[in-house]
């Protein structure tokens, strides 16, 4: 057996991976029969060739005899039937589309009764019978297609019955005393096999000769094998740890990372050399018999790699310090090492009995089983108490870090390692051997597959951090892409720890490959991978247009800012539209076929996303009629602001409070808007002012006109004017109405003219009144009459009639603002200049 082979063997059980796994994954290693075959078919197929290969397997299964290795070769000789039939079902799909298109041309079949032109009608039948002929191979191919696929889900519904029906058999329970005699008698009798093989080993080699020329090449081995065993590791976890502490590069630290890797290379190539110069010296026999897949005692020192590695993971997970996977304290981190390596000692133990010790009886096997699986579960049992005491603790340190989610993750992980700890060696105690070691090996193996995915992820992310020159992954979104990355790239590993068969997960890629077919368009991986890449370089086509437009072309034309929101918006529809119809075309998907979906799909559309669909015509409609624009002052919906944004859906808009609000674009098409700034900024002003009655209102129009005028920003034509308004019940009231050339400067000219009409009317001695109230007390004797309580104030006299004279103003209660008195006018409730 190849040495590469056997290193697999020896990864794949010391990790506690299925039995069916196994020796799927060895028959893939080595290219047998049925792939020889594979590869020398000829283009043509061979029907009775296929009809006798079919014959046979249906026969197997039918009997259920074979072993499992022979059903896995027969399954892979029915497999390469079924590709080359699966290809050849769709063979010549173009000739045959162009027969139907020619067929199509010459028009529909004449109705029963009618005839059709002579030529017409035997070139249509010409046509027909080349199209049967194109169609015969498909047609009997995918009959072939289907009986051959048939035959592959019988033989896995059997290798799986006999999967599961070898995982329940029971053994003697170590729990039982009686059956520990006859377990210690075939634990005794698998040792002294191995011994046995041993001692013939070294006489073959004596009776052989040549040893001594072969001395040096073996010493040489095994003292460069010593070497790398003994000072390899501890070299590279030096150099590793002074450049993971360095503090002056992340590059530096990230070469650690990777170098940490030799941690397990430099001992691996140690133990293939020495197993390479034990297979030299022939000490030891090449081929153990009973002794599992093919595995000679040669191979012994490669059942070390398991330690290794648990060593390698167990320091890159828990350092020892914060950037552990799970930041335990120190000491906690110490303990959590050594469970994981005492997790590869057993995984290595198990992978010896597995494969060395399988002459032993079934009292043995279960004693053995017992035996490992309870040094197991003990460090399992130890590592799911430290995860679940660590995602209780709510300190202040660990909920900056590490989120909520992650700690029930990790409080999940820490539950199962429990369980597991307590179920397996329960079962395996109780006769259930084989089913709790399929439960503990899984569980340990899985673990290690998390711990490997941590380190991926750490490494990524610190890979991301050097590119992007990033100080920190904090509210990033790349580490969680590269987190669901992995899981997902792990999920096939994943399934292959817990009993997956190779050719499950096979058949699942090739279901997955031919997609599924949905209105009679096909999806699969390679069309949705096209429609992708196609649109996102047509958005990224129609953004790079957007820009120029935007920046270089549109400010030289004479659109004002609006129209260039609108031309560059209406660019931004077109392309995406364009881009989704080359994207469809280029994954060769034909738009009829997309007529039922569409017509499926316009009824939710329209019924469930009537209110959406509706604002997105009405944002069409405000870029091309334009009754609003970016940077426009408007009133709607009782809202008042400067518009920021148009969008598909809504218009943003700013108010003078600095509040954004959102207004679906339907409202702006369908409800009243003002617009204060469309077309011009002039706006009118109207400032209203009471005189007191007696003053001369000749005099008072003459003031009030002058101080309009004599404004910088009221203009000149139409003139401003001075009405007198009426006669009110405390004042004579008049009015400037005038328009100004910014209406944004409205708030702004009012205040203006009112300072100006206080001072004018000062030196003018105008007065500007206010309103007076009497309050007269009806019954004051009645209440003089009666004593006050103590402490009470006495009863008011009768209040006078109050004074006209100028004083300043006091406000009943009742009474609103003199603000609240004043006209609303087209400067509105807030102007831009009060922002």
């Amino acid at each position: 057996m190849p040495l590469l082979r056997r290193l697999l063997l020896v990864l794949l059980v010391g990790l506690g991976a299925p039995a069916p796994a196994v020796v799927a994954v060895l028959a893939l290693a080595a290219p047998g029969p049925a792939l020889a075959q594979a590869e020398g078919v000829e283009t043509a197929l061979d029907y009775d060739a296929w009809a006798a290969v079919a014959k046979r397997a249906e026969d197997a299964v039918a009997n259920a005899r074979a072993s499992d290795a022979a059903f896995n070769a027969l399954r892979s000789e029915v497999q390469a039937w079924r590709d080359r039939f699966a290809a050849a079902r769709t063979a010549g799909e173009s000739r045959i589309q162009t027969v139907r298109g020619q067929i199509d041309a010459l028009g529909p079949q004449p109705a029963e009764g009618a005839t059709e032109a002579p030529d017409i009608a035997a070139r249509r039948s010409q046509l027909t019978d080349q199209l049967a002929q194109l169609e015969a191979p498909r047609t009997a191919a995918t009959e072939a297609f289907t009986r051959a696929d048939g035959i592959i889900r019988e033989i896995d519904t059997l290798l799986r019955d006999r999967s599961t029906t070898e995982l329940l058999k029971t053994q003697p329970a170590p729990f039982n005393p009686a059956n520990w005699p006859a377990a210690f008698t075939d634990i005794r009798r698998g040792f002294a096999q191995i011994g046995t093989e041993i001692a013939t080993g070294l006489d073959r080699a004596r009776n052989l000769g040549g040893l001594t020329d072969r001395l040096p090449a073996v010493l040489g081995l095994i003292a460069v094998a010593v070497g790398l065993l003994w000072k390899g590791p501890a070299l590279v976890h030096g150099w590793t740890m002074r450049l993971r502490t360095s503090q002056e590069h992340r590059a530096q630290r990230l070469a650690g990372m990777l170098l940490s890797i030799g941690e397990v290379i430099v001992p691996t190539i140690g133990l293939v050399l020495l197993a390479t110069a034990l297979n030299i010296s022939g000490l030891l026999p090449p081929r153990t018999p009973g002794s599992g897949p093919g595995l000679g005692l040669a191979s012994v020192p490669l059942l070390a790699i398991p330690l290794f590695i648990a060593a390698w993971l167990a320091r890159a997970t828990f350092p020892g310090s914060a950037e552990a996977t799970v930041p335990l304290a120190p000491d906690r981190q110490t303990e959590a090492r050594a469970h994981m390596g005492v997790l590869g000692v057993m995984s290595a133990l198990e992978a010896f009995r597995a494969l060395f010790l399988t002459t032993a009886g079934d009292a043995g096997q279960a004693v053995l089983i017992f035996a490992i699986q309870t040094g197991a579960a003990l460090s399992l049992w130890r590592l799911g108490r430290l995860f679940r005491r660590w995602a209780g603790r709510h300190t202040t340190e660990i909920a900056e870090t590490h989120s909520s989610f992650f700690r029930q993750i990790v409080g999940l992980v820490g539950l199962a390692l429990v369980v597991v700890a307590l179920a397996g060696p329960l079962l395996a105690g109780t006769g259930w051997a084989r089913l709790g070691s399929a439960l503990t090996w899984s569980t340990v193996a899985t673990l290690a597959l998390f711990a490997l995915l941590a380190l991926l992820q750490r490494l990524a992310t610190d890979v991301w951090l050097l590119a992007t020159r990033r100080d920190s992954a904090e509210n990033a979104l790349m580490p969680v892409l590269f987190t669901v990355a992995l899981i997902v790239l792990a999920l096939p590993a994943l399934a292959l720890i817990w009993g997956a068969r190779v050719t499950d997960l096979s058949d699942l890629g090739d279901r997955v490959a031919a997609g599924i077919s949905l209105g009679g368009v096909t999806l699969n991986p390679g069309v949705i991978f096209t429609l992708c890449l196609v649109f996102g370089f047509g958005i990224l086509i129609t953004r790079i247009a957007q820009g120029a437009l935007r920046s270089t072309i549109l400010p030289r034309t004479r659109l004002d800012k609006g129209g260039q929101n609108a031309v560059v918006s209406g660019l931004g529809y077109v392309g995406i539209s364009l881009a989704a119809l080359a994207a469809i075309a280029a994954a060769g998907i034909s738009l009829s076929s997309l007529a039922f979906v569409a017509g499926a799909l316009s009824l939710g559309i329209g019924f469930g996303l009537q209110n959406i669909v509706q604002n997105f015509v009405s944002g069409i409609i405000l870029l091309i009629e334009r009754p609003v624009g970016e940077g426009d002052w408007i009133e709607a919906g009782g809202q008042m602001g400067i518009v920021k944004s148009i969008s598909v859906r809504s218009t943003r808009i700013e108010t003078f409070d600095k509040t954004e609000v959102i207004v679906p674009n339907a409202d702006l098409i369908s409800g009243q808007v003002v617009n204060w700034t469309r077309g011009n900024l002039m706006g009118r002003v109207i400032v209203p002012v009471g005189v007191a009655y007696g003053s001369d209102t000749r005099q008072v129009e003459k003031v009030l006109a002058e101080i309009a005028q004599n404004h910088p920003l009221i203009t000149v034509n139409p003139p401003p004017r001075v009405f007198f308004i009426g006669f009110g019940a405390d004042s004579m009231d008049f009015e400037i109405r005038a328009m100004v050339s910014d209406v944004n400067f409205g708030f702004a000219t009012k205040s203006d003219i009112n300072h100006e009409i206080a001072r004018r009317f000062a030196e003018e001695g105008i007065s500007i009144p206010f309103a007076q109230r009497e309050v007269r007390i009806v019954n004051a004797g009645d209440l003089a009459g009666h004593p006050a309580p103590a402490g009470a104030a006495a009863p008011a006299s009768p209040a006078p009639a109050r004074s006209t004279s100028p004083r300043p103003p006091t406000l009943a209660a009742d009474e609103p603002p003199p603000e609240a008195l004043g006209t609303h006018d087209a400067g509105g409730d807030a102007a831009p200049d009060q922002r």
